[in-house]
């Protein structure tokens, strides 16, 4: 007979807990070489439009700012950097996500993350009852609803996404 183990208590579970906001944190199969929204997605159950990838990046100024988006979309750089103000973004180096955020590829979240970065959340979070995003480490992500979620991060709606790049004729 097989059980999984309870999951165990993430800072941004331990966050939520501190904010009373109810969540569910369900726990996965890591697969290293494919550390992808779709293939989270599939393993715990959900489309990939409601598996919430969570993305720090880079404006011109030097300012970290999340952006957050749908497993299955693209984050639009010139919509994020025009939402907070800023003349460019990027995404930042790998080498700096987990020194900046506390947390790694596979695992970073706005929740209990090192510093308040701003946080923006692309606008279809709301077409959900309930959303998955990382709990802050890989192999565990956390089901909430979007209201909690924007109250607990702060996260600001805006229209990030660019449509899949579509194939010539």
């Amino acid at each position: 007979m097989s059980h999984t183990a309870k999951p165990t208590k993430t800072n941004a579970a331990r966050a939520l807990d501190r904010l009373n906001i109810t969540y569910e944190l369900r726990a996965y199969e890591v697969d290293l070489d494919d550390l992808s929204a779709p293939n989270v997605a599939r393993k715990i159950g959900l489309p990939p439009e409601q598996v919430f990838k969570t993305l720090l990046t880079k404006l011109n100024d030097g300012e970290y700012v999340f952006a957050v988006v749908p497993g299955d979309a693209e984050l639009d750089l010139k919509k994020l950097a025009a939402t907070a103000g800023a003349r460019n973004a990027q995404l930042a180096a790998l080498k700096d996500v987990e020194p900046l955020t506390g947390y790694i590829r596979g695992g970073v979240t706005v929740l209990a993350a090192k510093k308040p970065y701003r946080a923006f959340a692309d606008e279809t979070i709301e077409l959900f009852d309930i959303i998955s995003l990382s709990a802050g480490q890989r192999g565990l992500q956390l089901l909430m609803a979007p209201a909690d979620y924007l109250r607990a991060t702060g996260a600001e709606l805006a229209d990030l996404t660019k449509l899949p790049t579509e194939e010539p004729a």
